[in-house]
């Protein structure tokens, strides 16, 4: 019982969320990257990528990659919560779950619909032309838009308890409210910027992990 509690207590310390936030950032921008290196260059020609070899394995091996980073971004908030714990102001706690929650729901669909095609190419019956267009389209969407803001929105709530809270020195909560506008309002958003969002995590993660954050003085 005593080892049980023992665990617990070990995940639920800042160092166990700087882990799987820098597992999340690591993962995740290995995403980014491998899906703009496999996007067409032209609208048109959306339908093309998983005619393409190298497009078609640059895809696949991101969507392999996907899961691993959701779990580990669930567990980078389960701790952050853990850690804030009943000082939680309840209007930030909710739209910093709630984004998280649905940024995680929008990485997810976006990879069904690309695994889809993959799916029924392999097993004989390859989609035509406009439907890998189509579902190149909605992933794209989903992670380039819609997934973007929420992210924007998870930043700038994480950002708001990391300020108030004096956790974080004020330029890293800073540049996380700068992250935060460039992600909600640059549109289309190219990669550095998508790119923007796990490196911000990385630092923030990389912060916690160094322990620094305890001796940090908290903000009345």
């Amino acid at each position: 019982m005593a080892r049980l509690d023992s665990w617990r207590t070990k995940i639920r310390r800042p160092e166990s969320a700087a882990v799987a936030g820098i597992i999340f950032a690591v993962i995740l921008g290995a995403v980014i990257v491998l899906l703009h290196n496999a996007a067409p260059a032209l609208p048109s020609d959306a339908g093309q990528w998983a005619d393409n070899e190298g497009r078609r394995d640059a895809v696949s091996t991101a969507l392999n990659l996907i899961p691993f980073a959701g779990i580990a971004f669930l567990w980078f908030i389960a701790v952050i919560r853990a850690q804030v714990g009943p000082n939680e102001d309840r209007f930030v706690g909710t739209v910093f779950l709630g984004s998280g929650l649905v940024f995680v729901a929008m990485l997810f669909a976006a990879a069904a619909s690309l695994k889809a095609v993959l799916v029924l190419q392999e097993g004989g019956l390859p989609p035509s032309l406009e439907t890998r267009a189509f579902a190149w389209s909605v992933g794209a969407t989903l992670l380039g838009s819609f997934g973007a803001r929420m992210a924007a929105v998870f930043t700038a709530s994480v950002a708001t308890v990391a300020l108030r809270s004096g956790a974080v020195p004020r330029w890293l909560a800073y540049a996380g409210y700068a992250t935060a506008l460039l992600l909600l309002f640059t549109p289309p958003l190219t990669r550095d910027t998508q790119l923007l969002f796990p490196a911000w995590i990385l630092v923030l993660s990389g912060f916690l992990l160094t322990g620094r954050h305890t001796r940090e003085p908290a903000n009345p």
